[in-house]
């Protein structure tokens, strides 16, 4: 086994992005369901540029994990804590779940769980947030489901498939995510 379980959840554990995972995050990249989520410009990306990534990732010591199946040690995505601020204590996550078949099955929310608890137990943060394309409906309701609440929308600032659509800000402030207990939502 090639991965580290840094933090666990139910189905899944976060492990740190190892680069020879690069061709699979190429073929996760490569995928325009994937790019449109995290509304980035499609490019064709190869091994070794997926490779320099992930060594960019690595490299600044930024919070970034594979997201992997329990039962087979599967990677089947990512998250990330960007923007790690350590004098406000703020930080933003991004994820996407790359393997199709695993999409809207609660991996996504497990492992936002995960990575909610290690940057507030952890990293100390006060604050997270996140950004969501408003024609994502699930990933919506996931984050409100886990707590955050909206604190800005930017109206038509996003262009798919000829469509405008409202890139939607939200955030879970310390508090909030000790009231809720996250870990029995």
């Amino acid at each position: 086994m090639k991965y580290f379980k840094k933090i666990e959840e139910k189905r899944i554990y976060l492990s740190p992005v190892v680069k020879d995972d690069a061709l699979l995050f190429a073929k996760w990249l490569n995928d325009e369901e994937v790019t449109a989520g995290l509304h980035t410009t499609h490019t064709i990306t190869t091994e070794d540029s997926a490779e320099e990534m992930l060594e960019s990732i690595i490299d600044k010591k930024k919070p970034s994990f594979e997201i992997i199946l329990k039962e087979d040690d599967r990677a089947i995505g990512s998250i990330i804590l960007t923007s790690v601020n350590e004098l406000d204590r703020t930080a933003t996550i991004g994820i996407y779940i790359g393997e199709k078949e695993y999409r809207s099955k609660g991996y996504g929310t497990e492992a936002l769980r995960a990575i909610i608890r290690y940057g507030f137990d952890y990293l100390n943060l006060h604050n997270i947030n996140l950004s969501v394309i408003s024609y994502n409906e699930n990933a919506l309701h996931c984050y409100q489901k886990l707590g955050f609440q909206e604190y800005g929308r930017r109206h038509e600032c996003v262009l798919v498939g000829g469509k405008y659509y409202d890139r939607i800000s939200l955030e879970l402030l310390e508090q909030d995510y000790r009231k809720l207990s996250l870990q029995k939502v």
